[in-house]
């Protein structure tokens, strides 16, 4: 059956329907990029507080700018916005709901100053964010703005037709304060170490260029809480939509897969009010700091860990690499030596317990999560998931091999070659530059090891670090996966 709001009563009891008409909503959030992240995540809490009646005024209006956008919009549109949440664990633990969160989307395409007026608007009291780790346009070595980029350039030249997220936010913030409204809260949901003081430097830094006085005016009124964001949400794939179809008779364009777990912590730091989050399992907090440090540095730095090493090796799934004892092993050793002893105390957190859970949940067969997403925009998730890691290491003087693996499987991956002799598309943005780094086996430590703004400057500049990279990439080529892991985990 059609997932859309006159089917829903006929939808089978086995999923969960929403408490709620969209008539009885308003839209106080406006979300740009959505994807199945946000709609696992921050759409679902909100969906989770509108059930229980309350907070309807924070509806979610979506916001795409780029051209590819139009076919989520369509999809989500075809169904009045409603779309299949479709937990999957191991064993029994399945479940399945429809958010209605959503309430509607503008696309940058069918006007530029429809997306403006709408952020504009004192409806909208919160502008999230889910455009990648590499969507900020800060330069990981230096920390600065790149405003050299031909999109911040073309933005300058034009601000009353902008295509950046900066440059749209800039354009409704302008608006909003010769109106006389008051400012919102721009709330990043990436996976990046302080999310909030990130886009908080890149639309300071963009406004400083663009018109002073606004820049003063954001710096004081606009609040930009950081947070930790987490679950496991792979791309849903035609099998996902089939076994939707074939187990609950639902048809539906863009269901969500995602893992039971989730949390999602968060600086209490809002400019003009904010739903009851708190009512329905986000953790507020006035210091996300060292839960933002045990997500990123354990779980993406194993997930990073995991995923290069285990495309090389043939695998495609995350949990085909936890089916293999020698991943188990590597992953915990990592996990347990070299990034557990960086890690200030977690307020509840039993880093033990913590750890034991991320080796379950990757080991999640149900959602089948693919290693080719976890190894998408690796020149940006380094930089932010295991350079920090490296660079304590050295410091420290501790043990670097198991570290350098990470790094040395990266290179080889970007040859585009697994060791079954299967030949795979690089899933980077940068991946021309990355692969032009690794094309001359001779010079691979020399090139790779040099690029500041992914690697920034004490790696190439430990002797430890390049010989034990060295290490490791020869002992991937002439040992492969298997053997490298072996003889590390003998060290």
């Amino acid at each position: 059956m059609k997932l859309n709001r006159r089917n829903l009563d006929n939808l089978t009891h086995q999923v969960a329907k929403p408490a709620y008409l969209a008539s009885d909503t308003r839209q106080g959030i406006a979300h740009i990029g959505v994807g199945g992240f946000h709609r696992a995540h921050q759409a679902y809490y909100t969906d989770t507080l509108m059930n229980q009646g309350r907070d309807l005024d924070w509806s979610i209006c979506g916001i795409g700018l780029r051209a590819e956008d139009r076919k989520v919009r369509d999809d989500l549109a075809s169904q009045d916005y409603l779309y299949t949440l479709f937990e999957l664990g191991d064993g029994d633990d399945t479940q399945s709901r429809i958010i209605a969160s959503i309430s509607g989307m503008l696309l940058a395409e069918d006007g530029i100053q429809a997306v403006i007026d709408k952020l504009a608007s004192p409806a909208i009291r919160i502008v999230s964010l889910t455009i990648t780790e590499g969507g900020y346009c800060i330069d990981d070595s230096s920390g600065e703005f790149m405003v050299a980029l031909p999109q911040i350039q073309h933005d300058l030249a034009h601000p009353k037709a902008p295509t950046t997220v900066f440059g749209v936010l800039c354009a409704a913030l302008a608006q909003r304060r010769a109106q006389g409204t008051r400012a919102f809260t721009l709330m990043s949901c990436d996976n990046l170490p302080h999310n909030g003081n990130v886009a908080r430097k890149a639309l300071l830094s963009y406004a400083a260029l663009s018109d002073a006085d606004l820049h003063d005016w954001i710096a004081a009124n606009v609040s930009f809480p950081n947070a930790m964001v987490d679950r496991i949400t792979p791309m849903t794939s035609n099998a996902h939509r089939l076994q939707l179809h074939d187990q609950l008779g639902i048809d539906d364009a863009w269901p969500v897969v995602c893992e039971p777990f989730i949390q999602w912590v968060l600086e209490d730091k809002f400019a003009d009010g904010r739903p009851a989050w708190e009512t329905v399992g986000v953790q507020l907090t006035d210091d996300v700091t060292p839960y933002e440090e045990m997500k990123i540095k354990l779980l993406n730095g194993s997930h990073l860990a995991l995923t290069y090493l285990g495309f090389l090796k043939g695998y495609r799934f995350v949990h085909e690499t936890m089916n293999d004892p020698l991943f188990v092993a590597y992953m915990r050793a990592y996990m347990d030596q070299d990034v557990t002893p960086q890690l200030a105390p977690v307020p509840g957190i039993d880093l033990g317990a913590y750890k034991d859970t991320l080796v379950e949940r990757f080991s999640n067969q149900a959602i089948a999560d693919q290693l080719e997403r976890v190894c998408s925009d690796g020149s940006s998730k380094f930089p932010k998931f295991t350079v920090p890691t490296i660079n304590r290491l050295i410091s420290d003087g501790r043990e670097l091999k198991r570290a350098a693996l990470v790094v040395a499987a990266w290179a080889l991956y970007l040859k585009g070659v697994d060791e079954t002799g299967q030949i795979y598309a690089i899933p980077d943005p940068r991946a021309h530059f990355c692969q032009a780094l690794v094309a001359d086996d001779a010079l691979v430590v020399q090139r790779f090891l040099a690029v500041e703004e992914i690697f920034g400057s004490a790696i190439a500049q430990s002797p430890e670090f390049v010989a034990a990279f060295e290490w490791c990439l020869n002992s991937l080529r002439e040992a492969g996966v298997s053997g490298t892991l072996e003889k590390l985990l003998r060290l």
